[in-house]
């Protein structure tokens, strides 16, 4: 029997070349998307059964709290919760309105945190439970600007390492922060550093080889980042 994984927000971008990947490797790769995605669509014609589709949105649990029921506890072998956005175009402290803070701090830390935290069940024993991050969430890169992803990124990280000491531990579920480098993506723009394909190639790699529990933070080469 092929692996299996869930992928939240997987309808363009890292999610979707992720969603390839996996079901290139041979895995059974449940997407999500929150929106009907044409790429994603395609990539479920193109790799025959491999993709099913499903809709989620992180920041309304009534969108996924039905899916422990329908794949039942313990089927998934991984989870990577790939949902997030840049936040206001300004990048602000100063300028932020109380509505942006609550927006960018939903999507990209406590919405990602609670749908890992409510979806965790669906993952065996020794399993992975990963969250998108990025090096921007490292307390240890001070370079500053981009506050409003920068601070919902660390916040990120501090939550996913909560899961992996609350909840996770006992199950020996290794939880993952994993910075995808700088992707050429609609967030990261042409100029970055690397491919969709070069970036999802490596975190399938991590992805594959992790479980067992325990936390790491780590980018798509499988180097760790410090805290």
């Amino acid at each position: 029997m092929s692996k299996q994984i869930l992928i939240i927000g997987a309808s363009r971008g890292i999610g979707l070349g992720l969603t390839r990947e996996f079901a290139s490797r041979g895995w059974h790769v449940v997407a999500s998307e929150r929106s009907p995605s044409d790429g994603l669509r395609d990539a479920a014609r193109n790799h025959d059964n491999a993709i099913e589709i499903v809709t989620v949105d992180v920041t309304k649990p009534d969108t996924y709290q039905g899916l422990t029921s329908k794949f039942g506890e313990g089927s998934l072998d991984a989870i990577i919760v790939n949902a997030g956005i840049t936040g206001a175009s300004h990048q602000s402290a100063e300028q932020a309105t109380d509505d942006e803070i609550a927006h960018v701090m939903q999507t990209n830390a406590y919405g990602p945190a609670r749908v890992g935290k409510a979806l965790l069940p669906l993952v065996k024993d020794g399993g992975t439970l990963a969250f998108m991050s990025s090096l921007m969430g490292s307390i240890a890169d001070s370079s500053g600007g981009y506050e409003f992803y920068r601070v919902s990124k660390v916040s990120l990280n501090m939550l996913a390492k909560g899961i992996s000491e609350q909840q996770a531990k006992e199950r020996d579920i290794e939880v993952l922060s994993l910075h995808p480098g700088w992707v050429q993506t609609d967030m990261g723009g042409p100029n970055a550093s690397i491919t969709v394909d070069e970036s999802c190639t490596g975190l399938a790699d991590v992805v594959e080889k992790a479980g067992g529990g325990g936390y790491r933070f780590v980018n798509y080469k499988g180097e760790t980042i410090p805290f």
